[in-house]
């Protein structure tokens, strides 16, 4: 671990905390102790445990929001299946990796809130892949490949919505639903109610 960058000792070290003890419990100090570190140190690399939440979502999770920005820019490669059940089995993998580290954030009020607002000032959330995957099939309307009368952000909105349910329902299950098969079945019967 001491040959990697500072930068990357500190991500693992706040992914894996973020992990554990959830983000509410994860402090800077407590960070930059399992990284080998100083808070100081933290401080020259990281702007705040928001931006380091941020970047654990982007650098150590399954990328979610270049698969969809890729496709809502470059619309009518694959069948929308194909697209939609990529997307879905992308977010399964990233909503069940991202609740437990997400979740400690609703017992605290004041630091769910403080989180809310760095998002906002940062133009990320939890609504960014919502939004990105509604562009797509709009795109994909545009094409002539969606109803021209389908709710595209309904359409969206139940799409993530059931993976992240996913994430969340199943912890107490003795089995979660393969995310593969998961998400083949969600783009099948979301395509059903899509397509012309």
């Amino acid at each position: 671990m001491e040959n990697k960058p500072t930068r990357v000792r500190l991500l693992d070290a706040a992914h894996e905390l973020m992990l554990t003890v959830g983000l509410a419990r994860a402090t800077t100090k407590e960070i930059a102790r399992a990284a080998g570190c100083s808070e100081a140190a933290l401080y020259k690399h990281f702007d705040s445990k928001e931006e380091l939440f941020v970047l654990v979502l982007t650098e150590r999770l399954p990328p979610l929001g270049p698969l969809i920005g890729g496709l809502a820019a470059e619309p009518g490669g694959r069948s929308l299946e194909e697209n939609l059940t990529e997307i879905a089995h992308r977010a399964c993998l990233f909503y069940e990796q991202s609740f437990p580290i997400a979740a400690s954030l609703y017992a605290e009020t004041q630091l769910k809130r403080r989180h809310d607002e760095a998002m906002r000032e940062r133009g990320t959330g939890p609504h960014i892949p919502i939004q990105g995957l509604d562009a797509y099939l709009r795109a994909e309307q545009a094409l002539g490949r969606v109803r021209p009368d389908a709710d595209t952000f309904a359409a969206a909105s139940l799409l993530l919505g059931a993976c992240a349910q996913r994430a969340f329902a199943y912890d107490a299950a003795e089995e979660r639903p393969e995310g593969a098969e998961f998400a083949a079945r969600l783009a099948r019967t979301l395509v059903a109610g899509l397509v012309v």
